[in-house]
Protein backbone atom coordinates (compact mmCIF):
# COMPACT_ATOMS: atom_id res chain seq x y z
CA UNK A 1 0.00 0.00 0.00
CA UNK A 2 1.44 3.31 -0.87
CA UNK A 3 1.69 6.77 1.24
CA UNK A 4 -1.67 7.91 -0.18
CA UNK A 5 -3.28 4.60 0.06
CA UNK A 6 -2.17 4.72 3.54
CA UNK A 7 -2.93 7.73 4.84
CA UNK A 8 -6.17 7.92 3.13
CA UNK A 9 -7.06 4.46 4.75
CA UNK A 10 -6.19 5.73 8.22
CA UNK A 11 -8.56 8.99 7.93
CA UNK A 12 -11.08 7.26 7.14
CA UNK A 13 -10.74 4.92 9.57
CA UNK A 14 -10.40 7.16 12.31
CA UNK A 15 -13.58 9.37 10.83
CA UNK A 16 -15.45 5.96 11.24
CA UNK A 17 -14.26 4.89 14.83
CA UNK A 18 -14.95 8.61 15.66
CA UNK A 19 -18.88 8.32 14.25
CA UNK A 20 -19.21 5.17 16.16
CA UNK A 21 -17.99 6.77 18.90
CA UNK A 22 -20.42 10.07 18.76
CA UNK A 23 -23.38 7.96 18.06
CA UNK A 24 -23.05 5.58 20.90
CA UNK A 25 -21.63 8.70 23.34
CA UNK A 26 -25.52 10.63 22.35
CA UNK A 27 -27.00 6.89 23.24
CA UNK A 28 -25.96 5.96 26.14
CA UNK A 29 -24.67 9.32 27.83
CA UNK A 30 -21.28 7.95 28.03
CA UNK A 31 -18.98 11.19 29.87
CA UNK A 32 -15.68 10.56 27.96
CA UNK A 33 -13.92 13.68 26.97
CA UNK A 34 -12.45 12.78 23.71
CA UNK A 35 -15.87 11.49 22.22
CA UNK A 36 -17.04 15.12 23.80
CA UNK A 37 -14.48 17.06 22.21
CA UNK A 38 -15.17 15.49 18.71
CA UNK A 39 -18.14 14.77 18.61
CA UNK A 40 -19.38 14.74 14.82
CA UNK A 41 -22.59 14.77 15.26
CA UNK A 42 -23.73 17.26 18.14
CA UNK A 43 -24.91 19.61 15.23
CA UNK A 44 -27.79 17.35 14.75
CA UNK A 45 -28.91 16.06 18.31
CA UNK A 46 -30.30 17.89 20.98
CA UNK A 47 -29.74 16.99 24.27
CA UNK A 48 -32.67 16.89 27.22
CA UNK A 49 -32.42 20.49 28.28
CA UNK A 50 -32.30 22.19 24.85
CA UNK A 51 -28.23 22.88 25.06
CA UNK A 52 -25.89 22.48 22.45
CA UNK A 53 -23.26 20.93 23.83
CA UNK A 54 -23.27 16.91 24.91
CA UNK A 55 -25.78 15.61 27.54
CA UNK A 56 -22.90 14.22 29.77
CA UNK A 57 -20.17 17.62 29.26
CA UNK A 58 -19.63 18.55 32.81
CA UNK A 59 -16.15 20.08 31.47
CA UNK A 60 -17.77 23.81 31.24
CA UNK A 61 -18.57 24.23 34.81
CA UNK A 62 -21.03 26.72 34.14
CA UNK A 63 -23.95 27.74 36.92
CA UNK A 64 -26.66 24.71 36.77
CA UNK A 65 -29.43 27.28 36.91
CA UNK A 66 -31.38 24.21 34.57
CA UNK A 67 -30.99 20.69 36.15
CA UNK A 68 -33.75 19.03 34.77
CA UNK A 69 -35.75 19.59 31.23
CA UNK A 70 -37.62 22.65 33.29
CA UNK A 71 -36.29 25.25 35.87
CA UNK A 72 -35.96 25.37 39.40
CA UNK A 73 -39.48 25.36 40.77
CA UNK A 74 -40.60 28.08 42.66
CA UNK A 75 -42.58 28.27 45.99
CA UNK A 76 -46.31 28.34 46.03
CA UNK A 77 -48.98 27.54 48.22
CA UNK A 78 -48.33 23.94 48.33
CA UNK A 79 -44.66 23.16 47.60
CA UNK A 80 -41.50 24.93 48.45
CA UNK A 81 -38.65 23.35 46.93
CA UNK A 82 -35.88 25.79 48.87
CA UNK A 83 -36.80 23.43 51.76
CA UNK A 84 -33.91 20.84 50.35
CA UNK A 85 -31.31 23.46 51.92
CA UNK A 86 -32.31 22.57 55.78
CA UNK A 87 -29.97 19.92 57.40
CA UNK A 88 -31.17 17.51 60.32
CA UNK A 89 -34.80 17.59 58.05
CA UNK A 90 -36.52 15.25 55.91
CA UNK A 91 -38.67 16.89 53.21
CA UNK A 92 -41.13 15.90 50.85
CA UNK A 93 -41.25 20.02 49.67
CA UNK A 94 -44.55 20.38 51.33
CA UNK A 95 -45.16 24.03 52.79
CA UNK A 96 -46.90 22.32 55.89
CA UNK A 97 -43.17 21.02 57.49
CA UNK A 98 -45.73 20.16 60.34
CA UNK A 99 -47.21 17.57 57.98
CA UNK A 100 -46.08 13.56 58.35
CA UNK A 101 -43.41 12.91 55.63
CA UNK A 102 -42.77 9.06 55.35
CA UNK A 103 -46.49 8.52 56.21
CA UNK A 104 -46.49 4.77 55.07
CA UNK A 105 -43.49 4.07 56.62
CA UNK A 106 -44.05 5.59 59.86
CA UNK A 107 -47.29 4.38 59.92
CA UNK A 108 -45.71 0.69 60.32
CA UNK A 109 -43.31 1.76 62.84
CA UNK A 110 -46.30 3.59 65.08
CA UNK A 111 -48.00 -0.49 64.78
CA UNK A 112 -44.91 -1.94 65.46
CA UNK A 113 -44.54 0.12 68.69
CA UNK A 114 -48.03 -0.68 69.50
CA UNK A 115 -47.37 -4.19 70.04
CA UNK A 116 -48.35 -5.48 65.86
CA UNK A 117 -46.42 -8.28 65.00
CA UNK A 118 -44.34 -7.60 61.94
CA UNK A 119 -41.52 -6.93 59.89
CA UNK A 120 -40.95 -3.44 58.76
CA UNK A 121 -37.94 -3.34 56.37
CA UNK A 122 -35.41 -0.65 55.29
CA UNK A 123 -33.08 -1.26 52.60
CA UNK A 124 -30.78 1.51 52.59
CA UNK A 125 -28.77 2.02 49.17
CA UNK A 126 -25.40 3.76 48.85
CA UNK A 127 -21.60 3.67 47.97
CA UNK A 128 -18.38 3.90 49.60
CA UNK A 129 -19.62 6.00 52.82
CA UNK A 130 -22.14 3.36 53.82
CA UNK A 131 -19.30 0.46 53.31
CA UNK A 132 -18.65 -1.90 55.91
CA UNK A 133 -22.13 -1.18 57.32
CA UNK A 134 -21.24 2.30 58.67
CA UNK A 135 -23.71 5.10 59.44
CA UNK A 136 -26.33 1.87 58.68
CA UNK A 137 -25.25 0.11 61.82
CA UNK A 138 -25.97 2.92 63.74
CA UNK A 139 -29.09 3.89 62.57
CA UNK A 140 -30.64 0.22 62.96
CA UNK A 141 -29.54 -0.41 66.37
CA UNK A 142 -31.47 2.92 67.40
CA UNK A 143 -34.52 2.09 65.11
CA UNK A 144 -34.66 -2.01 66.85
CA UNK A 145 -33.72 -0.68 70.03
CA UNK A 146 -37.19 2.09 69.77
CA UNK A 147 -39.12 0.21 67.36
CA UNK A 148 -38.37 -3.71 68.38
CA UNK A 149 -36.60 -6.44 65.94
CA UNK A 150 -33.22 -7.82 65.78
CA UNK A 151 -30.86 -9.18 63.24
CA UNK A 152 -28.14 -7.63 61.11
CA UNK A 153 -30.20 -8.38 57.65
CA UNK A 154 -28.96 -8.83 54.59
CA UNK A 155 -25.63 -10.03 54.10
CA UNK A 156 -23.48 -10.54 50.67
CA UNK A 157 -21.97 -14.03 50.26
CA UNK A 158 -18.06 -12.34 49.72
CA UNK A 159 -17.49 -8.85 50.17
CA UNK A 160 -14.32 -6.85 50.00
CA UNK A 161 -14.67 -5.66 53.07
CA UNK A 162 -15.55 -8.37 55.00
CA UNK A 163 -12.80 -8.10 57.71
CA UNK A 164 -13.71 -4.14 58.65
CA UNK A 165 -17.19 -4.80 58.89
CA UNK A 166 -17.86 -5.06 62.45
CA UNK A 167 -21.74 -6.65 62.72
CA UNK A 168 -21.36 -9.56 61.04
CA UNK A 169 -18.23 -11.95 60.85
CA UNK A 170 -17.59 -14.07 57.58
CA UNK A 171 -15.50 -16.37 56.31
CA UNK A 172 -16.30 -18.03 52.68
CA UNK A 173 -13.71 -20.10 50.05
CA UNK A 174 -12.02 -18.47 47.45
CA UNK A 175 -13.80 -19.97 44.59
CA UNK A 176 -17.38 -18.11 44.38
CA UNK A 177 -17.92 -16.87 41.15
CA UNK A 178 -19.34 -12.93 41.99
CA UNK A 179 -20.54 -11.41 38.55
CA UNK A 180 -21.54 -7.57 39.79
CA UNK A 181 -22.17 -4.19 38.67
CA UNK A 182 -18.20 -4.04 37.80
CA UNK A 183 -17.72 -7.17 36.29
CA UNK A 184 -18.31 -8.05 32.48
CA UNK A 185 -22.00 -9.39 30.89
CA UNK A 186 -25.53 -9.83 31.75
CA UNK A 187 -26.59 -7.38 33.94
CA UNK A 188 -29.99 -7.74 34.26
CA UNK A 189 -30.13 -10.31 36.80
CA UNK A 190 -28.09 -9.06 39.25
CA UNK A 191 -29.44 -9.19 42.60
CA UNK A 192 -30.52 -5.11 43.98
CA UNK A 193 -27.13 -5.72 46.04
CA UNK A 194 -25.07 -4.79 42.66
CA UNK A 195 -24.32 -8.72 42.52
CA UNK A 196 -24.92 -12.66 42.47
CA UNK A 197 -22.99 -15.34 42.99
CA UNK A 198 -22.21 -18.75 42.06
CA UNK A 199 -20.44 -21.61 43.19
CA UNK A 200 -19.73 -25.25 41.90
CA UNK A 201 -18.86 -26.50 45.90
CA UNK A 202 -17.59 -23.59 47.91
CA UNK A 203 -18.50 -22.28 51.08
CA UNK A 204 -19.39 -19.51 53.41
CA UNK A 205 -19.68 -19.01 57.46
CA UNK A 206 -20.95 -16.02 59.11
CA UNK A 207 -22.10 -15.23 62.11
CA UNK A 208 -24.03 -12.18 63.11
CA UNK A 209 -22.96 -9.99 65.98
CA UNK A 210 -25.56 -7.40 66.53
CA UNK A 211 -27.75 -9.77 68.71
CA UNK A 212 -26.56 -9.95 72.66
CA UNK A 213 -29.93 -11.17 73.88
CA UNK A 214 -29.39 -15.12 73.87
CA UNK A 215 -33.13 -15.72 73.80
CA UNK A 216 -33.50 -14.47 70.57
CA UNK A 217 -34.57 -16.29 67.85
CA UNK A 218 -33.04 -15.68 64.55
CA UNK A 219 -33.73 -16.47 60.79
CA UNK A 220 -31.29 -17.07 58.40
CA UNK A 221 -32.68 -16.82 54.80
CA UNK A 222 -31.01 -17.84 51.81
CA UNK A 223 -31.82 -15.19 49.07
CA UNK A 224 -31.71 -16.67 45.49
CA UNK A 225 -32.63 -16.84 42.19
CA UNK A 226 -34.09 -19.37 39.82
CA UNK A 227 -33.27 -22.98 38.91
CA UNK A 228 -35.67 -25.61 37.27
CA UNK A 229 -34.35 -28.36 39.28
CA UNK A 230 -33.63 -29.14 43.25
CA UNK A 231 -30.35 -27.97 44.14
CA UNK A 232 -28.67 -30.06 47.17
CA UNK A 233 -26.97 -27.67 49.17
CA UNK A 234 -25.16 -27.94 52.80
CA UNK A 235 -26.10 -26.09 55.62
CA UNK A 236 -24.20 -26.16 59.28
CA UNK A 237 -22.68 -29.30 57.20
CA UNK A 238 -25.90 -31.18 57.24
CA UNK A 239 -27.61 -31.88 53.70
CA UNK A 240 -30.59 -30.15 52.17
CA UNK A 241 -32.44 -29.74 49.18
CA UNK A 242 -34.00 -26.45 48.21
CA UNK A 243 -36.75 -25.82 45.19
CA UNK A 244 -35.81 -22.28 44.00
CA UNK A 245 -38.62 -21.81 41.48
CA UNK A 246 -39.28 -18.34 41.21
CA UNK A 247 -37.39 -15.60 39.99
CA UNK A 248 -36.76 -14.11 43.55
CA UNK A 249 -36.49 -17.26 46.62
CA UNK A 250 -36.20 -16.39 50.14
CA UNK A 251 -35.55 -19.93 52.03
CA UNK A 252 -35.19 -20.48 55.63
CA UNK A 253 -32.11 -22.03 56.31
CA UNK A 254 -32.55 -21.93 60.09
CA UNK A 255 -34.53 -20.46 62.94
CA UNK A 256 -33.34 -20.54 65.99
CA UNK A 257 -31.20 -18.84 68.93
CA UNK A 258 -27.85 -19.69 66.75
CA UNK A 259 -26.38 -16.26 65.33
CA UNK A 260 -24.43 -18.24 62.91
CA UNK A 261 -24.73 -20.32 59.46
CA UNK A 262 -22.81 -22.32 57.40
CA UNK A 263 -23.63 -22.68 53.79
CA UNK A 264 -22.28 -24.50 50.95
CA UNK A 265 -23.34 -24.74 47.16
CA UNK A 266 -22.23 -26.97 44.42
CA UNK A 267 -24.32 -26.40 42.10
CA UNK A 268 -23.16 -23.59 38.98
CA UNK A 269 -27.04 -22.95 37.90
CA UNK A 270 -28.37 -21.19 41.10
CA UNK A 271 -27.89 -17.62 41.82
CA UNK A 272 -26.97 -17.03 45.11
CA UNK A 273 -27.51 -13.32 46.79
CA UNK A 274 -27.04 -13.58 50.21
CA UNK A 275 -27.93 -14.79 53.75
CA UNK A 276 -30.20 -12.62 55.73
CA UNK A 277 -30.42 -12.69 59.71
CA UNK A 278 -33.40 -11.37 60.62
CA UNK A 279 -36.60 -12.06 63.47
CA UNK A 280 -39.81 -12.52 63.49
CA UNK A 281 -41.22 -9.14 64.02
CA UNK A 282 -39.67 -5.34 64.10
CA UNK A 283 -37.21 -3.29 62.29
CA UNK A 284 -34.92 -5.21 59.32
CA UNK A 285 -32.38 -2.74 57.80
CA UNK A 286 -30.35 -3.91 54.60
CA UNK A 287 -27.48 -2.29 53.79
CA UNK A 288 -26.38 -2.36 50.42
CA UNK A 289 -23.25 -0.73 49.72
CA UNK A 290 -21.22 -0.93 46.61
CA UNK A 291 -17.99 1.12 45.99
CA UNK A 292 -17.53 3.79 43.36
CA UNK A 293 -21.21 3.88 42.02
CA UNK A 294 -23.29 6.70 41.32
CA UNK A 295 -26.61 5.11 41.47
CA UNK A 296 -26.96 4.86 37.65
CA UNK A 297 -26.04 1.06 37.50
CA UNK A 298 -29.48 0.16 38.37
CA UNK A 299 -30.87 1.17 35.22
CA UNK A 300 -28.85 -2.11 34.29
CA UNK A 301 -31.29 -5.03 36.09
CA UNK A 302 -34.52 -5.41 34.41
CA UNK A 303 -37.91 -4.23 35.86
CA UNK A 304 -39.89 -7.16 36.04
CA UNK A 305 -36.94 -9.33 38.20
CA UNK A 306 -36.86 -5.95 40.60
CA UNK A 307 -40.58 -6.30 40.95
CA UNK A 308 -40.36 -10.09 41.75
CA UNK A 309 -37.78 -8.80 44.15
CA UNK A 310 -40.24 -6.31 45.68
CA UNK A 311 -43.10 -9.09 46.08
CA UNK A 312 -40.96 -11.58 47.28
CA UNK A 313 -39.08 -9.23 49.48
CA UNK A 314 -41.00 -5.64 50.00
CA UNK A 315 -39.53 -2.92 51.82
CA UNK A 316 -41.59 -0.26 53.94
CA UNK A 317 -38.64 2.63 53.02
CA UNK A 318 -36.19 2.58 50.30
CA UNK A 319 -33.24 5.08 51.05
CA UNK A 320 -31.20 6.15 47.74
CA UNK A 321 -27.45 7.86 49.11
CA UNK A 322 -25.30 8.51 46.27
CA UNK A 323 -23.09 11.43 45.15
CA UNK A 324 -19.34 11.67 46.16
CA UNK A 325 -18.34 9.71 43.28
CA UNK A 326 -19.59 12.79 41.27
CA UNK A 327 -17.43 14.88 42.60
CA UNK A 328 -14.25 13.09 41.14
CA UNK A 329 -12.92 16.20 39.44
CA UNK A 330 -12.04 19.62 41.44
CA UNK A 331 -13.83 21.80 39.27
CA UNK A 332 -17.22 20.77 38.39
CA UNK A 333 -20.78 22.15 38.79
CA UNK A 334 -22.47 20.83 35.88
CA UNK A 335 -24.65 17.70 36.97
CA UNK A 336 -26.98 18.11 34.48
CA UNK A 337 -25.93 14.98 32.57
CA UNK A 338 -26.40 13.07 36.36
CA UNK A 339 -29.70 14.40 36.09
CA UNK A 340 -30.92 13.00 32.94
CA UNK A 341 -29.41 9.72 33.41
CA UNK A 342 -30.73 9.30 37.36
CA UNK A 343 -34.61 10.53 36.47
CA UNK A 344 -35.50 7.95 35.25
CA UNK A 345 -34.08 4.93 37.54
CA UNK A 346 -35.59 6.53 40.29
CA UNK A 347 -38.68 6.16 38.78
CA UNK A 348 -38.13 2.68 37.87
CA UNK A 349 -37.22 1.72 41.18
CA UNK A 350 -40.37 3.57 42.36
CA UNK A 351 -42.63 1.60 40.02
CA UNK A 352 -41.22 -1.75 40.67
CA UNK A 353 -41.61 -1.25 44.73
CA UNK A 354 -44.84 0.78 45.01
CA UNK A 355 -45.00 -0.26 48.26
CA UNK A 356 -42.41 1.28 49.46
CA UNK A 357 -41.87 5.26 50.97
CA UNK A 358 -38.35 6.63 48.20
CA UNK A 359 -35.99 8.67 50.71
CA UNK A 360 -33.15 10.16 48.14
CA UNK A 361 -30.04 11.51 50.43
CA UNK A 362 -27.57 13.81 48.89
CA UNK A 363 -24.30 13.50 49.27
CA UNK A 364 -22.15 14.12 52.15
CA UNK A 365 -19.47 16.96 51.76
CA UNK A 366 -15.61 16.04 50.30
CA UNK A 367 -13.04 18.31 49.59
CA UNK A 368 -10.11 19.02 47.17
CA UNK A 369 -6.80 21.01 48.12
CA UNK A 370 -7.27 24.57 45.96
CA UNK A 371 -4.45 26.34 46.22
CA UNK A 372 -2.50 25.91 49.60
CA UNK A 373 -5.40 24.23 51.55
CA UNK A 374 -8.22 21.91 51.52
CA UNK A 375 -11.97 22.83 50.38
CA UNK A 376 -15.21 21.69 49.90
CA UNK A 377 -15.80 20.98 46.05
CA UNK A 378 -16.37 23.87 44.28
CA UNK A 379 -19.52 21.48 43.00
CA UNK A 380 -21.21 20.41 45.11
CA UNK A 381 -24.06 22.91 45.97
CA UNK A 382 -25.07 22.56 42.54
CA UNK A 383 -24.90 18.54 42.44
CA UNK A 384 -27.42 18.64 46.29
CA UNK A 385 -29.24 20.91 44.13
CA UNK A 386 -29.51 18.40 41.49
CA UNK A 387 -30.13 15.24 43.60
CA UNK A 388 -33.01 17.53 45.39
CA UNK A 389 -34.83 18.40 41.89
CA UNK A 390 -34.68 14.56 41.67
CA UNK A 391 -36.50 14.10 44.34
CA UNK A 392 -38.80 16.77 43.56
CA UNK A 393 -39.57 15.49 40.24
CA UNK A 394 -40.24 12.38 41.34
CA UNK A 395 -42.54 13.02 44.24
CA UNK A 396 -39.85 11.55 46.54
CA UNK A 397 -38.39 12.53 49.76
CA UNK A 398 -35.01 14.35 50.50
CA UNK A 399 -32.46 14.51 53.61
CA UNK A 400 -29.87 16.96 52.80
CA UNK A 401 -26.68 15.09 54.30
CA UNK A 402 -24.50 17.60 53.26
CA UNK A 403 -25.96 20.82 55.09
CA UNK A 404 -26.38 17.88 57.85
CA UNK A 405 -22.73 17.25 58.59
CA UNK A 406 -22.19 20.90 58.90
CA UNK A 407 -22.22 22.06 55.32
CA UNK A 408 -19.40 23.99 53.60
CA UNK A 409 -15.90 22.79 54.72
CA UNK A 410 -17.57 20.46 57.11
CA UNK A 411 -15.38 17.37 55.93
CA UNK A 412 -12.27 19.43 56.14
CA UNK A 413 -13.38 20.09 59.92
CA UNK A 414 -14.36 16.50 60.46
CA UNK A 415 -10.89 15.37 59.61
CA UNK A 416 -8.62 18.34 61.59
CA UNK A 417 -10.28 18.34 64.87
CA UNK A 418 -9.36 15.59 67.97
CA UNK A 419 -10.48 13.48 67.93
CA UNK A 420 -11.20 12.69 64.48
CA UNK A 421 -14.38 12.50 62.36
CA UNK A 422 -13.52 11.94 58.99
CA UNK A 423 -10.53 10.59 56.99
CA UNK A 424 -7.86 12.62 55.75
CA UNK A 425 -8.71 11.48 51.88
CA UNK A 426 -11.56 14.16 52.54
CA UNK A 427 -14.12 11.85 51.58
CA UNK A 428 -15.18 9.82 54.07
CA UNK A 429 -15.78 10.03 57.66
CA UNK A 430 -14.68 7.26 60.21
CA UNK A 431 -16.35 5.06 62.25
CA UNK A 432 -17.08 7.54 65.10
CA UNK A 433 -18.50 10.47 62.48
CA UNK A 434 -20.74 7.52 60.66
CA UNK A 435 -21.78 7.01 64.05
CA UNK A 436 -22.98 10.31 64.49
CA UNK A 437 -23.89 10.91 60.89
CA UNK A 438 -26.32 7.61 61.77
CA UNK A 439 -27.91 9.47 65.37
CA UNK A 440 -28.45 12.82 62.75
CA UNK A 441 -30.60 10.51 60.57
CA UNK A 442 -32.07 8.33 63.21
CA UNK A 443 -33.87 11.96 65.18
CA UNK A 444 -34.63 12.94 61.37
CA UNK A 445 -37.04 10.20 61.52
CA UNK A 446 -37.92 10.66 64.95
CA UNK A 447 -39.08 14.02 64.37
CA UNK A 448 -41.50 12.51 61.59
CA UNK A 449 -42.54 9.95 63.73
CA UNK A 450 -43.73 12.74 66.55
CA UNK A 451 -45.31 14.58 63.58
CA UNK A 452 -47.32 10.78 63.40
CA UNK A 453 -47.99 11.31 66.96
CA UNK A 454 -49.40 14.75 67.06
CA UNK A 455 -51.43 14.24 64.19
CA UNK A 456 -53.26 11.29 65.57
CA UNK A 457 -53.63 13.97 68.87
Amino acid sequence: MNANRRVLFFVVSATGIYLLVSVFAAVLGWNWMPAKRVNLISDIIQTGSGDNQDASDQADNSDSSSLLTVTIPLKDKIRNFELYQKGHFITNFSDDTNSVVLERFIKKLYDLKNGKKQKVRIAYFGDSMIEGDLLTQTLRKLLQQMFGGNGVGFVPITSQVSQFRTTVTAKYSGGWQDDNFKTDGDKSRLYISGHVFRSSGDWVQMKDQTVTDTSVILEKNLLCGAVSHPVNIKVNNVPMSVQAGKAMNRIVLDKSKNTSIGLTVADMQIPVYGISFESESGVILDNFSFRGITGIEFAKIDSSFLSSVAAENPYDLIIFQYGVNLLFRPNDKNFNWYARAMLPVITRIKNCFPGSDFLLVSTADRAFRYGDQYRSAVGIDSLVKVQALLAYETSSSFYNQFETMGGTNSIVEWASQKPTLANRDYVHPNFKGAEILGQYFFQAIMNDFEKFLQAKK
